[in-house]
């Protein structure tokens, strides 16, 4: 009769399957490493461009759309917390401002980097597949029209946000959604990291509303460049996590997911 496993043999055998799993879980093939530079590398673009006032005027849509989630955590933390908001204003090039009477600043103020950096791992994360790109691309291109609301009112504005939306909508058609996939991407990388941008307008740049680091700082004490670190590392965290979550859940190679038809427009 064949001798039976230990207790201590199986909870080793258990641990070196649930090992085995995990590590083939976090394998990367080859579209998901391209994935991966590819947002590293538009992170560096991000950078360069955000940071010098011709050029930036390249992504100034990409920017709307980023400073409308970040207000938009904020007044949605707000609304959660009692607040009454009274206006959203989006600038770009100034950067965005809520106003809201009452509420808990403490929850209020710091959400707008939490929300910025949840929504860009998400779209990072949704940058890997074509089918989870497409479902994103519906919901980035309403929001894009809803800043129609709070955008400044001109219409250079409205043609850019306009266009961007129509953009969206074209990407659809190319390379079979390929593009829109990288599209999403990027749009996922600004956000993500949108707490690096927006310290860098403030403390570097000198634009004319302050960013959450340095309210914060007044809120609670310490310097802006500390908290400014913290938030810092807090949206690498969530930069990671979504690209984390992109390699075990999308691991359909790109051969794979140009044949999934799903809501493919060219059908």
């Amino acid at each position: 009769m064949p001798a039976l496993l230990s207790s201590s043999s199986v909870e080793e055998y258990t641990g070196l399957l649930s090992k085995r799993a995990s590590n083939t879980a976090l394998q990367v093939n080859a579209t998901q490493r391209t994935t991966i530079i590819v947002a590293c590398v538009y992170a560096v673009v991000i950078v360069i461009l955000w940071s010098f006032p011709i050029l930036n005027y390249i992504i100034y849509p990409f920017k709307l759309l980023t400073v409308g989630f970040h207000e938009a955590s904020h007044a949605i933390v707000g609304l959660c917390t009692g607040a009454r908001i009274e206006s959203i204003t989006l600038e770009p090039n100034e950067g965005g401002v809520t106003r809201m009477r009452g509420g808990i600043p403490h929850l209020s103020l710091p959400a707008g980097y939490l929300g910025s950096s949840l929504i860009g791992a998400a779209l990072i994360a949704c940058g890997f597949d074509e089918r989870a790109s497409k479902i994103a691309s519906i919901v980035v291109g309403v929001f894009f029209l809803l800043t129609l609301w709070w955008a400044r009112r001109d219409w250079l504005t409205w043609v850019l946000i306009i266009g961007m939306a129509g953009l969206i909508v074209a990407f659809w058609f190319i390379a079979d959604s390929v593009a829109l996939r990288y599209l999403i991407l990027f749009i996922g990388v600004m956000n993500s990291l949108y707490s690096l941008w927006d310290i860098l307008d403030d403390l570097v740049f000198r634009k004319v509303n302050e960013s959450d680091a340095t309210a914060f700082s007044k809120l609670v004490g310490g310097a802006p460049q500390c908290w400014g670190v913290i938030w810092f590392i807090i949206s690498m965290c969530f930069f990671a996590c979504g690209i984390i979550i992109g390699i075990v859940a999308f691991k359909a190679s790109a051969s794979e997911q140009k044949a999934d038809k799903f809501l493919d427009v060219g059908t």
